[in-house]
């Protein structure tokens, strides 16, 4: 059935698809659109579901914690300082492995009110605590990848939680056409949610997030590093099924290349940055120039194999960062930062430049695409990088 909705519709329906038993909500732009849905569809009968409304945010995620801890099939959501606001639950909910879906409705950090537009920062502040990551570009995709997120966490070799960026108002806000699938389809795909032995129930005496300090820290954080290692494996299995079971095929599951095979120039992005970009991608091929476009779906797991396979051999690779990383190498952006590292096993290492734009929510248009990519091509042809990060379009 195709319908026309919201990025947040979409991940609401994909809720219903999936038969979600427990949700907590609390209002915070721009994810809000996810809990106004759920809601409707529970009132009107299409999905039963324990709906909690919490006292914020922290309540929010610890609600959730307990849920799954009793075997509930969880989701949550949140946006910029509200997300932040739950970093102890957050941090919790995947030191005790417990596959909760949540929804990052990507907002600038700022003081409230302030601003409201898309920044990648607040759900880059777990990219180093457990939780798998994931950004999304279309309605179709956040609805897609939302049940794939639920096979993904809920298999045995991984059980963390994911988190699925939504650039907030380009993609929570917009009306696109997506398909809705049969739950036939779904319930193939997704198997019911099974925590074993680990379950908390009466009959079942176990301890949950003991105190263990020095004597099993080191160990808990290893099986956690064993888990994301395995969850590349499990999400390169669960996007074959899906397009066995769906006949959407995404390809890559963790990138998506764009005109990348014969490119001197590849920039690469995550979100919707993607429509600017790969206009200017076409535009300037229809000129003779040979560009492509790299974007990231999954963060974490970092696709690393994938960024030396696509980028080592070309001239200049030019990253897009909607987030800012202070202080960091070369003062870059995270994206920046990370691609940079994956690139020094690369036999050929590409020279590399940074733009840091579109933050609070500020437009990265056709035409800034362009004068990134001539900038990029500039480079290529004098074969240096004379200005490695520009913050793009700041005022003087």
């Amino acid at each position: 059935m195709e319908v026309v909705g919201t990025g947040t519709d979409a991940v609401a329906y994909a809720l219903m698809l999936a038969d979600i038993d427990v949700t907590s909500a609390y209002p915070i732009r721009p994810y809000g659109g996810v809990m106004q849905t759920v809601a409707r569809l529970i009132a009107d009968g299409y999905l039963k579901a324990e709906y909690i409304v919490a006292a914020h945010e922290h309540d929010q995620f610890e609600i959730v914690k307990h849920a799954s801890a009793v075997g509930a099939r969880t989701f949550v959501g949140s946006s910029g300082v509200g997300w932040l606001l739950a970093i102890e639950a957050i941090v919790a909910i995947s030191t005790d492995r417990y596959p909760v879906v949540a929804l990052i409705g990507n907002r600038a950090l700022d003081d409230p009110p302030g601003a409201y537009g898309v920044e990648h920062n607040d759900a880059l502040m777990v990219r180093d605590v457990g939780w798998l990551l994931v950004w999304v570009d279309t309605a179709q995709e956040a609805l897609d990848t939302t049940l794939i997120a639920y096979r993904v966490a809920e298999d045995p070799r991984v059980m963390l939680p994911v988190g699925i960026s939504m650039d907030g108002a380009f993609l929570t806000h917009s009306e696109h056409v997506f398909k809705i699938p049969p739950k036939s389809k779904v319930q193939k795909f997704l198997p019911p949610y099974d925590l074993g032995n680990r379950k908390l129930h009466p009959s079942n005496v176990i301890s949950v997030a003991p105190q263990v300090n020095e004597d099993w820290v080191t160990e808990i954080r290893k099986q956690m590093d064993e888990a994301m290692k395995n969850a590349r494996k499990v999400i390169e299995e669960a996007y074959r099924d899906f397009a066995k079971i769906f006949g959407r095929d995404y390809g890559n599951p963790f990138v998506e290349p764009y005109m990348v095979e014969d490119a001197d120039v590849v920039m690469v992005g995550m979100g919707t940055v993607s429509k600017p970009i790969k206009e200017a991608v076409r535009r300037l091929r229809a000129k003779g120039e040979r560009v492509g476009f790299l974007r990231i779906r999954w963060f974490r797991p970092f696709p690393t194999d994938d960024i030396i396979r696509y980028l080592s051999g070309v001239k200049v690779v030019a990253v897009v960062d909607r987030d800012y990383s202070f202080g960091s190498p070369f003062d870059g952006g995270a994206v920046f930062t990370e691609i940079r590292s994956a690139l020094y096993e690369a036999e050929h290492r590409p020279l590399m430049m940074n733009f840091i734009g579109g933050l609070g929510g500020r437009e990265i248009t056709y035409n800034d695409a362009i004068n990134m990519f001539n900038m990029a091509l500039d480079a290529a042809r004098k074969g240096r990088v004379e200005q490695r990060v520009i913050w793009y379009g700041v005022r003087e």
